[in-house]
C-alpha cells in the first residue's frame, strides 16, 4: 500500500473515530456505559496491537543478522566503522535525552487521565520492581526459542549480536547462503509489515473513537500540544546536530545543510527515509564525500542513526506514560533511553518502525500498550518530522566521517548546483549495500 493512500486512510478513520466517538459520548447515559461501549472499540485495537506484537521478534533479529554479517572485517572498515559508531551512540544519546527532556518540561500528557486498562495495571505491578540488577541479567536470554516467544526484545538482540558477528567472520559457501537465506527473511518480513499497516486505519478509528467516547473532545487538544511540544523538541535537535557539524566541518556545513534540502523535504511530504535516499547520496556526491565513504557510513546510518526516531520514541513513551497517569522516576527514565538506545537498533528502515520499538519497549516498564494507539492517529504528522530529522543527521554523520578520513574532494560550487549526479575522478566504487 502506498504511503499516501495509508495516510489518507488514517486521516479519514481519525475523523471517522471522531464524529462517531463524539456521537456515543454524547448519547452514553454516563461514563459507565461510555466504557462499555469504547470497549467495543477497543476489539478493533487489540487485534492491530496484537499484529504489531507479531512481527516484533522476527523482525528485529532478521535485520540485525544480515547488517553485522555484511559488515565486513578489514581494518579500514573497522576503522571508519568505529568512528562512524562512536558518531551515532554520541547523536543517538543526544536525541533520546533531549526526548525526555522536552517531555518532562512540556508535559504534553499531564492531566490527560487516561483510565489505565487492567492489563497494563497488571504489567505495572509486575516491572515495578525493575532494577539495574535484574534488568542486567534479564538482558542475556538463556533460551533464545524461549526469548522469540515472549517477544524478549533485547534478549533477542544480545542473540542476534553473536550470531551475526560469528556468520559474518565465516567466509564459506554454507554461511553465504545462510546470509542471502536472512536477507530474503528480511524482505519476506517488510511485507509482513506491509501487509499489517494496511490495518492501521481500523486500529486509529477504534483508538479515537474509544478515546473519545469516553474522554470527549477535549482529547483533541491534547493532539495539538503534543504536536507542538514535539516540534519544539526537533527544532532544538536539529539546532544541536548542526553545531556539532559546524565544530568538524566548520563553515561548510551551511553548504551541506543548503545541499540536503531537497532530500529533507521529500522525507519530510512523504515520511520516508528510504524516498530521500538516492537523492541524499546523490547530494553528498556533490558536496565533495567520495563514494566510498558514502557507500558505507549513509547505510549503517540508516540502520544505526535515526536521530529524529531517537527523540520520537523517548517523547512517545514519556507521554504515554503521563496520559494514564504513570510516573516515571529519573532513574526509570535513564533506563529507559538506555534501552531506547538498545533496542531501536533493530528495526531500521521497517515503515513505521518508531511504532514498533514504542511497542515493543512500553511493557517493559508498566507502560500499557494501548497508548500506542493514542498517539497513531497523528502518527503521520510525527514521522514527517522525525523523517526529515533522521535525513539531517545522516547527512551531517556522512560528511563528518569523511572529514576524519580526509574523505571530501573540492567541488566546484557551480557544479554542485546542477541536477545531474557529478563523477569523481579516481575515486574507489563501493556499492551501497557494501555496508
Amino acid at each position: 500500500m502506498k504511503m499516501n493512500r495509508l495516510t489518507t486512510l488514517i486521516m479519514i478513520a481519525m475523523v471517522l473515530g471522531v464524529i462517531v466517538g463524539y456521537a456515543c459520548n454524547t448519547m452514553a447515559g454516563g461514563p459507565a456505559a461510555a466504557k462499555e461501549i469504547a470497549g467495543y472499540f477497543g476489539i478493533l485495537t487489540d487485534i492491530f496491537l496484537r499484529l504489531i506484537k507479531m512481527i516484533i521478534a522476527p523482525l528485529v533479529f532478521a535485520t540485525l543478522v544480515v547488517g553485522l554479517a555484511g559488515m565486513g572485517d578489514s581494518k579500514t572498515v573497522g576503522r571508519i566503522g568505529a568512528k562512524a559508531l562512536g558518531w551515532f551512540v554520541a547523536a543517538s544519546l543526544c536525541s533520546l535525552a533531549l526526548g525526555l527532556l522536552f517531555a518532562n518540561l512540556l508535559q504534553p500528557g499531564a492531566n490527560l487521565g487516561v483510565p489505565l486498562p487492567e492489563v497494563g495495571a497488571a504489567v505495572g505491578l509486575k516491572t515495578s520492581a525493575l532494577n539495574l540488577k535484574d534488568f542486567i541479567t534479564h538482558v542475556f536470554p538463556k533460551n533464545f526459542f524461549e526469548a522469540m516467544a515472549a517477544n524478549e526484545i533485547l534478549q533477542i538482540l544480545v542473540f542476534a549480536v553473536f550470531f551475526g558477528l560469528a556468520l559474518g567472520h565465516l567466509h564459506n559457501q554454507a554461511a553465504r547462503s545462510l546470509v542471502n537465506t536472512m536477507e530474503e527473511v528480511v524482505h519476506v518480513m517488510l511485507k509482513v509489515t506491509d501487509y499489517v499497516m494496511r490495518f492501521a486505519p481500523i486500529g486509529v478509528f477504534g483508538a479515537v473513537a474509544g478515546i473519545i467516547t469516553t474522554q470527549g473532545l477535549g482529547m483533541l487538544v491534547v493532539f495539538g500540544k503534543l504536536l507542538a511540544s514535539f516540534y519544539i523538541a526537533l527544532a532544538v535537535l536539529w539546532l544541536v546536530l548542526i553545531a556539532a557539524g559546524y565544530f568538524v566541518l566548520g563553515k561548510e556545513v551551511f553548504r551541506l545543510l543548503k545541499l540536503v534540502r531537497s532530500p529533507m523535504l521529500l522525507g519530510f511530504s512523504t515520511a520516508s527515509s528510504e524516498s530521500a535516499y538516492p537523492k541524499l547520496m546523490e547530494q553528498l556526491e556533490k558536496f565533495g564525500v567520495k563514494d566510498r565513504i558514502t557507500g558505507f557510513v549513509l547505510p549503517l546510518g540508516y540502520s544505526f542513526n535515526l536521530d529524529g526516531s531517537m527523540l520520537y520514541c523517548a517523547f512517545a513513551a514519556l507521554f504515554i506514560g503521563q496520559a494514564y497517569g504513570i510516573d516515571l522516576s529519573l532513574g526509570t527514565q535513564i533506563t529507559m533511553l538506555l534501552v531506547l538506545m538498545i533496542s531501536s537498533k533493530g528495526v531500521a528502515g521497517v515503515p513505521r518502525s518508531s511504532l514498533v520499538v514504542v511497542a515493543a519497549v512500553l511493557p517493559m516498564f508498566g507502560l500499557p500498550e494501548a497508548g500506542l494507539l493514542l498517539i497513531l492517529g497523528i502518527d503521520h504528522f510525527l514521522d514527517m518530522g522525525r523523517t526529515a530529522t533522521n535525513v539531517l543527521g545522516n547527512a551531517i554523520a556522512t560528511a563528518v566521517v569523511a572529514k576524519w578520513e580526509n574523505g571530501i574532494d573540492p567541488v566546484e560550487e557551480s557544479l554542485a548546483e546542477i541536477d545531474e549526479t557529478l563523477p569523481v575522478p579516481g575515486d574507489d566504487l563501493v556499492p551501497a549495500n557494501a555496508a
